[in-house]
């Protein structure tokens, strides 16, 4: 697990200092470096496409940013961090008194130290963040402030990653690509992202699994419009019929790295598989967690979910959006990234796809009675067996509720037993031609 972990989080520093926005070549680049782990297939959107109720903004470079003194000195440099820029900001050349200047600044007071992420994707804007004993130690006086940056026609930029599978129907996995030099939120949930999809493709998983890079917000609402046809929805978009199979369950990875408990948040129906899944694996692991209920607020869970697709898609995490002090500033780095939490993040979701993948429902093809077990070898399959008992118990229950309408994950939560166990019990049934899928 520590070896996973630790090259989960080479990842995630190699990632962190990359400006990234909804927009330009910082997002092109981090898709690179995740090319260089998945094969993608990059999609480039043109500004002004509209998608639902949005349309594609302009797209956003930057080349160098920063405050100067009267000496020249640079007092707040975007070469040092690219969270010094507000996102989104205009071009800016000018000279200005410091008390004109304040109106751009943003700052922490109550952790002095640190510096703000900011934005401003949607109104024209410019502004620095800096740490508050920086503006503290800044005297009166003249500034000379510089943002080059452009704002013009391009493209928003997202990719995706399949792992076939058995079937053409769809489990997605989403994570946002848009954050400049925050490590958790959400390079922890990219690397995570990238080594589940290795680890899937080792083996042929029953559902189609399409791992999708985007931009926050805009991003999974371009990725809606353009497949909305797939995914249930009605809305008018740039939809591309024929690309795969329906999306039957998603989830979103955010917040994947820190050191807090896991967190679940649940879909907008809160009873999806996907919901009952999770909740069965962080319940039986015993890890320390917690299930959330849905709320319209968080990560790209929101669009998925929106009345229109109400996807069964939900959101892991370990400490929540804006549950830990160091959510969107500067003290969101690699150190905040524990190599151990995005391993165990890893290890809860490839239990929780390896339930999803088995889960299936059977019907009983020898209902009447119990069904001679021992004559069909069965029984003495189990010869051995330290939990001879549980797995033909496990037979039985799988027996009794194969009628068509009860999943394994019914069974196993109704008979108190290991979903590994029950689902190893139908594999056996299913040899033997006792119950079919």
């Amino acid at each position: 697990m520590t070896a996973v972990g630790d090259r989960m989080h080479a990842l995630v520093e190699r990632l962190y200092p990359i400006c990234r926005s909804i927009t330009g070549d910082g997002v092109r680049a981090t898709l690179d470096i995740v090319g260089e782990h998945l094969p993608l297939r990059v999609h480039e959107v043109p500004t002004g496409t509209r998608v639902l109720d949005w349309t594609v903004p302009q797209e956003w470079n930057i080349r160098d940013a920063y405050i100067a003194d009267g000496t020249g000195r640079r007092v707040v440099d975007f070469a040092a961090s690219s969270l010094h820029v507000l996102g989104y900001s205009v071009p800016v050349a000018a000279t200005m008194p410091l008390s004109e200047l304040r109106g751009h600044l943003h700052t922490l007071p109550e952790h002095p130290s640190w510096v703000p992420y900011r934005t401003s994707y949607y109104k024209p804007e410019w502004g620095f963040c800096l740490a508050q004993e920086t503006l503290d130690a800044m005297p009166d006086g003249e500034y000379e402030v510089r943002i080059d940056s452009t704002l013009a026609d391009g493209h928003l930029t997202y990719a995706e990653h399949v792992v076939p599978g058995q079937v053409a129907d769809e489990v997605i996995v989403s994570c946002h690509v848009c954050h400049p030099a925050l490590a958790n939120d959400n390079m922890a949930g990219v690397a995570v992202a990238v080594f589940l999809a290795q680890e899937l493709a080792e083996r042929t998983p029953y559902y189609t699994y399409r791992f999708i890079f985007a931009p926050g917000t805009i991003g999974a609402i371009t990725w809606l419009a353009r497949n909305a046809e797939r995914v249930g929805g009605t809305a008018p978009g740039q939809a591309e019929p024929g690309t795969g199979g329906r999306v039957e369950h998603g989830l979103v990875l955010a917040c994947a790295g820190d050191r807090g408990r896991l967190t679940y948040k649940q879909s907008r129906r809160g009873d999806a598989e996907i919901d009952r899944v999770l909740r069965h694996v962080l319940r039986e692991s015993g890890r320390p967690h917690q299930v959330t209920e849905f709320t319209p607020y968080g990560y790209d869970e929101r669009q998925y979910c929106s009345p229109g697709f109400d996807l069964g898609v939900g959101s892991l995490s370990r400490t929540p959006y804006a549950g830990y002090p160091e959510y969107h500033t500067s003290a969101d780095n690699p150190d905040f990234v524990s190599p151990e939490a995005l391993a165990d993040t890893l290890a809860v979701c490839r239990e929780a796809f390896a339930v999803l993948d088995r889960n299936r429902r059977y019907l009983n093809l020898s209902p009447y009675g119990e069904p001679h077990l021992g004559r069909r070898g069965l029984y003495d399959s189990l010869g051995g067996r330290s939990d001879a008992k549980q797995a033909q118990l496990a037979m039985l229950w799988v027996l009794s509720l194969s009628d068509g309408g009860h999943s394994l994950l019914d069974v196993a939560e109704r008979s108190g037993l290991p979903f590994d166990t029950v689902a190893a019990a139908a594999d056996a049934l299913h040899g033997a031609g006792l119950i079919k899928a």
